[in-house]
């Protein structure tokens, strides 16, 4: 199921952070992060992912 979010996280960071937190304080990081620079995101959801 990891290989999943990973793969949504990539497309789109704040859905996958979703998946994985919910609307927790790691989703509007998220959703801050991907509106400054898409690849920011990336790493964040990627790196929240890997974590739990």
């Amino acid at each position: 199921m990891d290989i999943i979010r990973i793969i949504i996280a990539i497309l789109l960071p704040p859905l996958g952070v979703f998946l994985q937190v919910g609307f927790a304080g790691a989703f509007w990081l998220n959703i801050l992060l991907t509106l400054l620079g898409y690849f920011p995101g990336v790493i964040h959801a990627v790196y929240i992912i890997a974590k739990r």
